[in-house]
């Protein structure tokens, strides 16, 4: 039988559901054509673009992973991947943003294939095929950690059956999407950026008051060798500290090198109705992002400290993923309206995933629709007819997340490291040659494309497993190949068309 503090957790997640598809509905009636769709019709104002971009960006790795990493092995792993994150936040907003919105406007470009082949003036569209299927590939099984983690959280918190659970999930996201696009998805982000706000204060705030105060905290992590240090990490099962390398510190850093190359992301620059306004953009995103993820690791060391006081039971292994989600189930003990704060906080865990899948299936979707339908088949249709397709698109796409998510002991983790690492690869240096190097050619980006795909696969499946100094994230090795690749390549072949070079200095 349902109790009244589960149903109260309940409604808080149900209504919250609600509104989300209200906002689809809301902006149903308002995409007229497939850029209204896909970039909102490039109306979208600094701060909805600012907190909807670092919204998808930040899945249910900030509101779990983070903390359980923290949590288990101190805030050395924890703080370098946040220091990396917050440095590529920055640098993406300051060098990429404005060049992006521009350069893609001129060129009337709407999705991030379709920029790269626009700005080499690929007449074959072979680059935007080629960048359309890189986006499927790793968006899909993205998109399905997504799924995943809302099953394992309803799984988790009520024993409701995972694929039950997983599958009404991602019914909702689907469903503003479909309706809405991208005014629904980055409205929609906005506000769950502000769920995830509250939900990491929130925890915060009780998790130290229930552990006995900051004093009591910071003493706990003091007194366990290596904790909190930024050169070493706990080992909670020996009870002992282990080094941490200076290449270890490189290899964890280069997530930041990620965001050059995420489609979902740089649909936002392109989606601003001003890039003057993307100074305020970049600072709301910056502070956003180095608040929340401080905020994700200070939750991992106050859960720890709850568990030396006895408020929470020792969580091990992959299990420290749900210290947040032990700390809203003890908010909920305490009434009603406490059960309702904590349904706002598993709301927040839901926000994070939610946020991001529905960027993913956007961006997937318009490469079927856009990409390799329209552009490189030349299959001609309506704008509503596009539309169609595009909704259609987002429905099997869907599908095949669902079936790849159906088994509840996937790693969320795992899947969103590699597929972080395999748009960064892809496209990261393209991209920043593309913005800034003249002399780049459509050859050069083809070819960094391809190594930097490839090279993740490689990296990942063969030369890491050898460990050593070969145990680097596949992002960097990635990343620099890729960035060979469109240098030597660009500078062996032809020099750009004098209209391509034109286009170049108009951009600048």
């Amino acid at each position: 039988m349902l109790s009244t503090i589960n149903f109260c957790i309940i409604a808080a997640i149900v209504i919250y559901l609600l509104l989300m598809l209200a906002i689809g509905f809301l902006f149903s009636k308002g995409n007229a054509d497939s850029k209204d769709f896909y970039l909102g019709g490039r109306k979208m104002g600094p701060f909805i673009t600012a907190m909807s971009a670092e919204a998808s960006d930040m899945s249910s790795w900030l509101l779990m992973g983070l903390p359980g990493v923290a949590y288990l092995s101190g805030v050395c792993d924890a703080a370098w991947t946040a220091i990396g994150l917050g440095i590529g936040t920055y640098l993406n907003w300051l060098l990429v943003a404005r060049r992006l919105r521009r350069y893609s406007s001129n060129l009337d470009a709407i999705t991030v294939p379709d920029f790269f082949s626009k700005r080499y003036h690929d007449k074959r569209n072979i680059l935007n095929a080629i960048a359309a299927l890189v986006i499927i590939i790793f968006f899909i099984p993205y998109t399905a950690s997504g799924f995943a983690a809302c099953g394992k959280l309803f799984n988790s918190l009520f024993g409701v059956n995972y694929m039950t659970a997983m599958v009404v999930s991602a019914l909702i996201i689907v469903g503003y999407t479909i309706m809405g696009g991208f005014k629904a998805v980055s409205t929609t982000d906005l506000i769950q950026s502000c769920v995830m706000t509250m939900a990491l204060c929130i925890v915060i705030g009780f998790g130290v008051a229930t552990a006995g105060g900051v004093g009591a905290v910071m003493d706990n992590a003091k007194a366990l060798p290596g904790y909190l240090s930024m050169n070493a990490t706990y080992n909670a099962v020996e009870g002992t500290s282990s080094s941490y390398g200076i290449i270890t510190i490189i290899s964890t850093m280069a997530w930041g090198l990620g965001y050059f190359g995420m489609p979902h992301i740089l649909l936002r620059f392109m989606a601003i109705e001003d890039e003057k306004k993307l100074v305020l953009s970049r600072r709301v995103a910056t502070v956003w992002v180095f608040f929340a993820m401080a905020a994700a690791i200070f939750i991992g060391i106050v859960g720890l400290g709850m568990t030396k006081a006895g408020a929470l039971e020792t969580l091990q292994g992959s299990a420290s993923e749900t210290v947040i989600v032990k700390i809203a189930g003890l908010i909920s003990s305490n009434g009603i309206l406490a059960a309702i704060v904590a349904g706002v906080i598993l709301a927040g865990i839901m926000a994070a995933t939610m946020s991001t899948a529905d960027s993913q299936m956007l961006a997937a979707a318009s490469s079927v629709s856009q990409n390799i339908l329209q552009d490189f088949f030349h299959i001609k249709m309506s704008g509503k007819k596009s539309l169609t397709i595009a909704r259609g698109t987002i429905l099997v796409i869907s599908v095949i997340a669902i079936f790849l998510a159906k088994d509840p002991e996937s790693s969320v983790f795992s899947i969103v490291s590699f597929a972080w690492a395999g748009f960064g690869g892809a496209f990261g240096a393209v991209m920043l040659c593309a913005l800034f190097w003249k002399r780049s050619n459509m050859q050069g980006a083809l070819a960094g494309m391809i190594a930097g795909g490839v090279t993740v696969f490689l990296w990942k499946y063969l030369v890491r497993p050898l460990g050593g100094v070969w145990n680097i994230y596949e992002l960097l090795p990635a990343f620099l190949v890729s960035l060979a690749a469109v240098v030597v390549v660009s500078l062996l072949t032809g020099k750009p068309e004098e209209e391509i070079e034109k286009e170049f200095e108009a951009a600048k």
